[in-house]
Order: C-alpha cells, then sequence, then structure tokens
C-alpha cells in the first residue's frame, strides 16, 4: 500500500575532525547514517529491524482493536434498530389480557348474600390501516439516521486511522532525535577527551576545555529530554494502536496518490467527506420528522379483533364466550394546541440541519486548506534542510581542517558541530509533519479509511446487522448479546470477523 514517508536522508560529506581523528569520521558517518536511514526508511532502503511492526500493520491493529471505533460500531447496530421499530406500525399486535377476583354480592332485607369467582380471559388483534401516513415518515426518518451513522462511523474511522498514523511517526521521529542526541553525546565525550590530551601538552587552553565540558553537559541533558519524549510518544502509540511499537518503526514509502491540484481537492472533499454526507442525511431525516407531526393531525383506522372468555360475571357457575370483529376510526379535533408546536419545533430543527450542511462544507474546505498548505510548506522545509545538512557538514569539514592548523578555535568547531546537528533534528521532525500532513489532505477527502488505504483486514460491513434486524419480527440476536457484555467469552475487538452474523469483505 501507499504509505505516508516523506522521509529521505544524505549521507554527511564530514570525513575528518583533526581534533578528535578518526573515531569521529567514523561516529559522524556511521552513526548519524545508521540514526537516520535506518529509522526514517532512508533512500538506502535498508532495514534496521527484521521484526519491526510496518505502517500498515499499525493501522490495521488500530482498525481492528481501537475502542473509540469498536464503540461508535456497536451505537450503528443500535441505530439501526429504529427501522424495525418505525416498521412496526405496518404489523399486527396481539395482546392477551386475564383477571380473577373474589366477589361478594348482598341483598337486603334479609336474604343471603351471593360470592362468586368472577375470571376473565381474552385477546385482542389490532392492525393499523392508516395513521396519517407517520409510518412511512417514521421509517424515512429512520433509514436517513441509519445512513447518517455510518458517515459518522466512516469519519470515526478516518479520525482513528489518522491518530494511528501520527502516533506512529511521531515514533519514528523521536526515534531519530534520540539516535542522533546520542551519537552527538558521543562525539562531543570524545572531543572532551582530545580536548582535554591537547590541553596537557599545552595546545590549547583551560578555556577550550571548559567549552567542551559545556557541550557536553547540554547534549546529555538534550539525550534526556529525547528519551523522555521517546517514552512519551511510545506510550501514545499504545493507546491507539492497541499495543506498544514493536521494534525499531520504519517509514513507509511515500503516499503519492493525492488529487494534482487544491481545486481538484476542493470538489472531492465536498462530494465525499462523511461528515457532509452525514449533515445531509441528518437534514433528510428532519424533513421527514416535519411529515410526522403533520401526522397526528389526520385521522387514524385500525381494524380489531377480539375474543373473551368470561366466568361467574353474574351468578355462580355461568361463563359467557364474546367474540368481537370491527374497526375503529379516530379523529383528532384540538390537542391544545400542542402537535402546531411540535409541527413548528420540526420545521425549526429542519431549517438548523440545512444550516449545517453548509457550515461542514464550509468546515471541511478549511480543513482542507490549513492541511494542502501545510503540507507544501513541510515538502519545502524538507528540501531546505537536506540542502542546509549538505551546506553544515561541508563547513563543519572545513572548520576542523583549519582548527588543526590553528585557524580556529574549539568553539568554532564544536558550534559547526552543533549546527549540523540542528538542521538533522529539523530534518527529522519536518520530515514528520510532511508525511502527516500528507494524510491529513488524504483525511479531508474523505479517503482515510481501510478500504481506501488497502489494510489487509476484513472490513466492517454495516449492512449485515442492519438486514438482520431490519425485518426481524420478534427475538433478539446475538450482536445485541455479545454488545451488552450478556454472552460468553466476550470479545468484542473481534465482532468484526466473528461468527457467522458478520459478512466481511477482503481488501486486495
Amino acid at each position: 500500500m501507499g504509505g505516508g514517508g516523506l522521509f529521505h536522508y544524505r549521507p554527511s560529506v564530514c570525513e575528518a575532525d583533526p581534533m578528535t581523528g578518526h573515531f569521529e569520521r567514523k561516529i559522524m558517518k556511521k552513526s548519524v547514517s545508521i540514526a537516520l536511514a535506518s529509522v526514517l526508511a532512508a533512500s538506502t532502503g535498508w532495514s534496521a529491524a527484521a521484526q519491526a511492526e510496518s505502517f500498515q500493520q499499525a493501522l490495521e491493529s488500530a482498525y481492528q482493536t481501537n475502542p473509540t471505533l469498536q464503540a461508535r460500531r456497536i451505537l450503528g447496530r443500535a441505530v439501526d434498530e429504529e427501522v424495525p421499530q418505525a416498521l412496526s406500525n405496518w404489523r399486527p399486535t396481539v395482546t392477551l389480557k386475564g383477571d380473577t377476583a373474589y366477589k361478594l354480592t348482598s341483598y337486603h332485607p334479609g336474604a343471603k348474600g351471593v360470592d362468586t369467582n368472577p375470571s376473565s380471559l381474552g385477546v385482542v388483534l389490532s392492525q393499523n390501516i392508516f395513521r396519517g401516513f407517520r409510518t412511512t415518515a417514521e421509517t424515512e426518518k429512520a433509514e436517513a439516521d441509519v445512513q447518517a451513522e455510518r458517515s459518522t462511523l466512516k469519519s470515526v474511522e478516518q479520525t482513528v486511522l489518522l491518530n494511528a498514523a501520527q502516533a506512529y511517526f511521531t515514533v519514528i521521529r523521536d526515534q531519530a532525535v534520540l539516535e542522533l542526541n546520542r551519537n552527538n553525546e558521543e562525539v562531543l565525550t570524545r572531543q572532551l577527551e582530545a580536548a582535554r590530551d591537547r590541553f596537557r601538552v599545552g595546545e590549547i587552553t583551560r578555556t577550550d576545555v571548559a567549552q567542551a565540558e559545556s557541550r557536553l553537559a547540554g547534549a546529555i541533558a538534550d539525550r534526556i529530554a529525547a528519551e523522555g519524549t521517546l517514552e512519551t510518544s511510545r506510550a501514545n502509540y499504545e493507546r491507539v494502536i492497541g499495543h506498544p511499537p514493536a521494534g525499531t518503526l520504519e517509514a513507509p514509502a511515500p503516499f503519492t496518490d493525492l488529487p494534482q491540484t487544491f481545486d481538484d481537492a476542493v470538489d472531492i472533499a465536498r462530494r465525499s467527506h462523511p461528515d457532509i454526507i452525514a449533515a445531509e442525511y441528518t437534514w433528510k431525516g428532519a424533513q421527514a420528522n416535519i411529515r410526522d407531526q403533520r401526522g397526528k393531525l389526520l385521522p387514524t383506522l385500525a381494524a380489531q379483533v377480539s375474543y373473551s372468555w368470561n366466568y361467574g360475571q353474574y351468578t355462580y357457575d355461568m361463563d359467557t364466550n364474546e367474540m368481537e370483529a370491527g374497526v375503529v376510526l379516530t379523529m383528532p379535533l384540538y390537542q391544545g394546541g400542542a402537535v402546531y408546536s411540535q409541527i413548528r419545533d420540526a420545521k425549526h430543527r429542519a431549517g438548523q440541519r440545512r444550516v449545517q450542511v453548509d457550515e461542514q462544507r464550509d468546515a471541511t474546505v478549511e480543513s482542507l486548506t490549513s492541511s494542502w498548505e501545510n503540507l507544501q510548506s513541510a515538502r519545502a522545509r524538507v528540501t531546505s534542510y537536506q540542502s542546509q545538512i549538505e551546506a553544515a557538514s561541508i563547513a563543519l569539514e572545513g572548520v576542523q581542517r583549519e582548527a588543526q592548523v590553528g585557524s580556529r578555535t574549539t568553539l568554532d568547531v564544536l558550534d559547526a558541530e552543533q549546527e549540523l546537528l540542528t538542521s538533522r533534528v529539523n530534518l527529522a521532525r519536518a520530515q514528520r509533519d510532511a508525511s502527516i500532513y500528507t494524510y491529513q489532505v488524504l483525511s479531508a477527502l474523505g479517503g482515510m479509511t481501510a478500504d481506501r488505504l488497502g489494510l489487509q483486514v476484513p472490513l466492517h460491513d454495516p449492512d449485515v446487522h442492519y438486514e438482520q434486524v431490519r425485518g426481524q419480527w420478534f427475538g433478539g440476536n446475538e450482536w445485541a448479546t455479545k454488545d451488552a457484555g450478556l454472552g460468553a467469552d466476550l470479545d468484542i475487538t473481534q465482532d468484526v470477523s466473528d461468527q457467522n452474523v458478520s459478512t466481511v469483505r477482503q481488501t486486495r
């Protein structure tokens, strides 16, 4: 699959340090190259850890185990139930009713009282014939709510996968920064040893040694800070993806399947972003709700059939059987103004939903614009820092040679090395930013999904549950039992591929 890595590293041209000899040359060329080339997937393509978790594997793990995404899938199944609830108004209802009591009847004057045990048992079948078109409106609203929730689920999926990408590239960046700081500490340690040797033979002053000691102390502090930052990034990685990062993470190949122009990107975002689609379905559902409220002003017609058995209602040991069939017409005349208020309420809410569609379109374009411009800026910074590293490497080599003949001081060498280190750290950060902004653009286009990224996982298919419950007249299902935590061996993280209630599609 396409990745988001824009990480490339050009080895330093520095080959020698007259203050520390051949050892620093090896450190500067070998250690720093490994730190960036291995961790940031440099142009050489060499892998630092054969067992390292790939970018695709990290996204797959987040897709299958992230609790935020799992919770939203469960909510989607709850919203599915609105449809059979609305459709139930087309179906008959059957009611069974029974009662029993003790009854004492006294006659006056002087007559003996009579006690009886009246009991009855009856069943009533009722079928709606006309509800003022409310059933149709409620069904349309329920189906619109289902589609809106599916789009919201897609948006949550995008957020989870984007957070996973950010966590992955942040760990890569912090690994690279830590390796650079460790390398810098080693170099400065060797430089301090060399400075002390030169001070003992009188080549340099105590000031030069103090400067080397100061830089080493600062490098140790930077290395400790980098270690803390990496641990924080690893903790965030575990929270989002579900487990700690395995080995030294490798940057993927750059993701290049983005629109060529910003205008094309805007057009795609307006048509495809799930937040916009969710807002449109929410507005459609609000329009259906207006028709539902209007239906309360119309008459209703229902057919009823009833049968009852009565015992001891009037005299002891007498029972009766009754059967009745007919239609019931109800015509609302005045409800105190409540229904008209509900209609106005529904219209106002539909107006709000209509405005929110435009609001969401504007928000999506704004997000896309920000991500697009940030991506261009990050790419430009990557190029600039690469050029800076080349120039700083050449400058360091020159300063080292000049220091060897006495025309440069130890401080000059330390400053040149610090400038090169800073430019390498900045490059690692800019490369991380460029990768993140790439996927932010993809998310703004509505394409940061498992299907679009080609993740090799069973894809969650909301149609499976929807089709199962839409026409269900009675009974429960395994989904509901499992989601409620009532089933044996519960494992909600496997709901995408569990048992025969889930139909999944395997990507390429």
